[in-house]
């Protein structure tokens, strides 16, 4: 099974380097919207959060990678046989890096002229769900959320 990041990121900097370097290590690139498209941009090959998951973004994004697909591969336990038999019966690939970071929140409430619904949208959902789910699965995920980190991932 080939190894898979999932990237999805407020931040871009840095982000088609290090997925660049994902890619020299054989790693397949998740990602949603933005990032998707600025690593395509760069000539990446990613394949499209909807891709994955046969679902659309809907909700004007705010429903991206709330799927058991992305879930169930960062939660299985690729040492527990029963998870990965159940993988296998339900055709779901495991996802070894997260990179994300989350809405730019504080950012955007700091705003002069920042409105209620503008700071709503910016309370990341997503995000925070990979993440934890990432970290319960700490033995078999590895988790990314800040760009200075990069470096420590799949040096040639």
């Amino acid at each position: 099974m080939k190894k898979r990041a999932l990237v999805s990121v407020s931040d871009k900097t840095g982000i088609v380097e290090f997925c660049k370097r994902l890619i020299a290590c054989d790693y397949e690139i998740i990602s949603t919207g933005g990032t998707a498209k600025a690593l395509q941009d760069a000539g990446l090959p990613v394949i499209g959060i909807s891709e994955l998951t046969g679902f659309p973004e809907c909700l004007d994004g705010r429903v991206k990678t709330l799927h058991p697909i992305v879930h169930a591969g960062l939660l299985a336990m690729r040492s527990n046989p029963e998870h990965m038999q159940q993988l296998e019966k339900l055709g779901i690939n495991t996802i070894d890096i997260v990179a994300v970071n989350l809405y730019p929140f504080k950012a955007t409430i700091s705003k002069p002229d920042v409105t209620f619904a503008d700071a709503v949208e910016n309370i990341d959902i997503g995000g925070p769900t990979m993440i934890r789910a990432a970290a319960k699965n700490y033995q078999d995920v590895a988790v990314v959320v800040d760009p200075k980190d990069y470096e420590e991932y799949c040096r040639n």
